[in-house]
């Protein structure tokens, strides 16, 4: 048999996973589709592409479950985050990132890699032998989500998802704008000022609403259903639920005060984020939507601040596709029916940029050893890594199975200690605790193997 391991996708899993394996002396031949077979959202054909956002969320290792995926990721030498941090921008406790210069280093260092060869085209199939691993991400292609979904009797779940819209800096009036995060979070200046803050009084929100509820969206073809996951709701849909969602989300105004008008406590705040290191690409905070190319420049030129905006990139949205992986997945994550092949990333139902990464840094390990003939234990479920593939691998219940994100929901209780709010911040350190003394240990133990 082909000693080789087979990636099929470049994205963030499949990036991490031929990392992991290559540094374990693996072979590796990584598969991607672009730029010969494109996708609606992806622009470039890099790999590593970031498509919805250019953030990975949390960096707190200490209070928050994303922040203890970083960490664990980067313990583990990992590509995504070691590239992460060499083009970091301002974004308060947030992990955000120069987005093009981001991929572009990836795909060099997966390039450069002497162990690993890259082959541009679609795979439509599902291979008979070999080691394989799918992490085609959310947009796998038809062909061959039609391949698996024939292999596992069922359809893949299907869910939508929705990307925000990017704005030109030089286009924002900062006579009505301002730079400030949320509760000035930050240890430089840079990540104190790393959001700009258009504020909105309380008939500008209404009007804005009444905007967002009557503009013309994307109907979804016969027989698609209108399933999100809640982690990456359009703001239309958001605003259906009520009025004053928004202003208790994405738009809340809370931690900011208006240089301007340092006196008035603003109704509702529209956030938006550096998206590149030049700071000529802002994208808007939570402002994924499913409204029609004309419709959206109308509505996001009501937020003061952006009514002359000239936009880089306009919102949209578009189908992803996952595996209901309690049912068809072993706790190696191998296709159940097939074990020659192992699925990484969002196609198994995690959610995110990080989550996915996470999933493939794992199927690359366990892959690496199955081929060098040892048997790797998955991490345990204390740690964010572990946490995750217990929940995809059994922990969650099949018939209500939706991608998601890490969260401390997910880890065994701390025995002894206090719940509620009021316990939280405790509780959570003793979560990360723990979970970097197993993730430290499970490391080694790989390591002696």
């Amino acid at each position: 048999m082909d000693k080789a391991l087979h990636i099929i996708g470049g994205g963030m899993a499949g990036s991490e996973a031929a990392w992991q394996a290559a540094n374990l002396g693996i072979r590796v031949v990584l598969h991607e589709m672009r730029p010969k077979v494109g996708t609606f959202a992806h622009q470039t054909g890099l790999l590593g592409e970031m498509v919805c956002s250019n953030s990975f969320r949390s960096d707190d290792h200490e209070q928050n479950a994303v922040g203890l995926l970083h960490w664990e990721m980067r313990q583990a030498g990992g590509l995504i985050m070691q590239t992460a941090a060499k083009h970091r921008l301002p974004a308060g406790g947030a992990l955000a990132v120069d987005r093009d210069p981001f991929a572009q280093s990836v795909t060099d260092a997966l390039m450069a890699h002497e162990n690993i060869t890259v082959e541009y085209g679609e795979i439509t199939a599902l291979p008979d032998d070999g080691h394989w691993i799918i992490a085609t991400g959310p947009l796998t292609s038809s062909a061959l989500g039609e391949a698996i979904a024939a292999e596992t009797g069922a359809e893949a779940l299907a869910f939508f998802d929705a990307i925000a819209p990017i704005v030109y800096f030089d286009s924002i009036d900062m006579s009505k704008a301002w730079m400030q995060s949320r509760y000035d979070k930050g240890e430089t200046e840079d990540e104190r000022t790393a959001y700009l803050n258009c504020p909105m009084d309380k008939q500008q929100y209404e009007d804005f609403i009444d905007a967002l509820l009557a503009a013309d969206k994307t109907e979804f073809h016969e027989g698609e259903t209108a399933k999100y996951f809640d982690g990456c709701l359009p703001i239309e849909v958001m605003a259906e639920r009520g009025r004053e969602t928004l202003r208790h989300g994405p738009m809340k105004p809370v931690g900011l005060t208006n240089p301007h008008q340092p006196e008035d406590k603003a109704h509702a705040v529209v956030q938006l984020r550096r998206d590149n290191k030049l700071g000529t690409l802002y994208n808007i905070v939570g402002f994924q939507t499913k409204m029609k190319y004309g419709a959206q420049a109308d509505v996001f030129k009501r937020i003061p601040g952006l009514e002359e905006a000239r936009f880089a990139r306009l919102g949209g949205i578009h189908r992803n596709t996952f595996l209901n992986s309690p049912t068809l997945l072993d706790g190696q994550m191998r296709l159940r029916s097939r074990p020659n092949i192992r699925f990484a990333g969002q196609i198994t139902g995690v959610e995110g940029y990080v989550e996915s990464a996470a999933m493939g840094l794992l199927a690359g390990r366990l892959a690496a050893a199955e081929i060098r003939g040892e048997t790797l234990d998955t991490p345990p479920d204390t740690t964010a890594t572990g946490a995750l593939i217990t929940h995809i691998s059994g922990g969650a219940e099949a018939k209500t199975f939706q991608p998601m994100n890490v969260n401390f929901g997910l880890f065994p209780p701390v025995e002894g200690l206090k719940a509620g709010r009021r316990g939280r911040k405790d509780r959570y350190k003793a979560y990360t605790d723990r979970a970097k003394a197993d993730w430290t240990a499970w490391l080694e133990a790989g390591q002696e193997q």
